[in-house]
């Protein structure tokens, strides 16, 4: 029995981001004629909003559909169905010059930094390329709009010569969140930006995020899987499991008081920098269900140590407990 999670998660004052039932399968075809036998369900009926200048978190296993709601928000995938507002825009009916217009608006930090740029060009003309394709300022004001870009993200200006294989890991994904900066936009997808890095690196990108969306007003939907780096720069936290979401909640109030069996597990995983501490760490058995043919009811209830019948017949709804703490999950019930 599906349910929809649409009419549980209600739009808010301020939105700036509003996605509805977002359903993104991927098809499997076989033979002569590629019939379609079957479809992958990476995701598979999502309902969340984000607010403007807020950061909203997004972790789960990977494999769970995060990378795919990011950039089916952006429309660099199709979606199946569902809908997408973004500024009072509904982003999937959006054509030509009006889709062209609201890209500006929205932008994306690609995980791999590297493969994102082109090894050929300068990062200088990589950052501008974005100015050239929408038609904004002349050569000269676009040179000026780089530097400002490198000069947010702590880069020299001599830096916009050189090309990507000179620069560190870091450095390079400093200039993946230069050329997103370049347009202004107002909402940025940040697809793991730093998972691939060094802990010190780390900080140093993730403080970067941060004092930009101070000083510019930036809203981010950012992707993770470290859920003590999600702690550090999210506003509220929603996680995943097998393209549905489980839970969302405001950081504190999701780290403090998980009430998903899923995300219980997720945070007993979490390392305490103190010795003398020790947390009960919950061990899931069995390996994540195929999203090719997922389980019935609730997706979690083959691995879940509290799973009753009705987990296996019934989808739960996405609803709200309490203060904004959205779960899926037939024990509150």
């Amino acid at each position: 029995m599906e349910q929809s999670t649409v009419s549980n998660v209600q739009s808010r004052d301020g939105d700036l981001l509003v996605v509805r039932d977002l359903v993104k399968y991927f098809p499997i075809k076989k033979g002569l004629f590629q019939r379609v036998v079957a479809n992958v369900r990476a995701v598979d009926g999502v309902s969340f909003s984000v607010k403007r200048g807020e950061t909203v978190g997004l972790v789960g296993e990977s494999g769970c559909g995060k990378t795919t709601v990011g950039r089916t928000i952006l429309r660099l995938i199709p979606a199946t169905r569902g809908s997408v507002m973004f500024d009072g825009k509904d982003v999937f009916s959006l054509k030509g010059a009006d889709l062209k217009r609201i890209r500006r608006d929205m932008q994306i930090v690609f995980q791999d930094p590297f493969s994102s740029l082109d090894p050929r060009m300068p990062i200088g003309d990589s950052i501008a390329e974005g100015l050239a394709v929408h038609g904004i300022g002349d050569r000269q004001e676009r040179y000026e709009a780089v530097l400002q870009a490198l000069a947010a993200v702590q880069l020299r200006p001599d830096h916009a010569r050189r090309y990507p294989h000179e620069f560190s890991g870091g450095q390079r994904q400093r200039i993946g969140i230069a050329r997103a900066l370049v347009l202004r936009p107002k909402f940025i997808v940040c697809d793991e930006p730093v998972s691939a890095l060094d802990v010190s690196v780390q900080s140093q990108v993730l403080n970067i995020l941060m004092d930009l969306q101070d000083e510019q007003g930036l809203t981010y939907l950012f992707i993770a899987h470290n859920l003590s780096v999600v702690e550090h720069i999210s506003d509220r936290v929603a996680v995943m499991y097998l393209g549905k979401m489980v839970e969302l909640a405001e950081r504190w109030e999701l780290f403090e008081h998980p009430q998903h069996p899923y995300t219980q597990a997720l945070m007993s995983a979490i390392p305490i920098p103190n010795p003398r501490i020790r947390r009960e760490r919950i061990i899931l058995k069995g390996d994540v269900p195929s999203p090719v043919n997922p389980p019935a009811g609730c997706r979690f209830h083959p691995r879940c140590r509290f799973a009753m019948e009705r987990c296996s017949q019934e989808e739960p709804p996405f609803k709200d407990y309490g203060s904004g703490h959205f779960v899926a999950c037939w024990l509150l019930e």
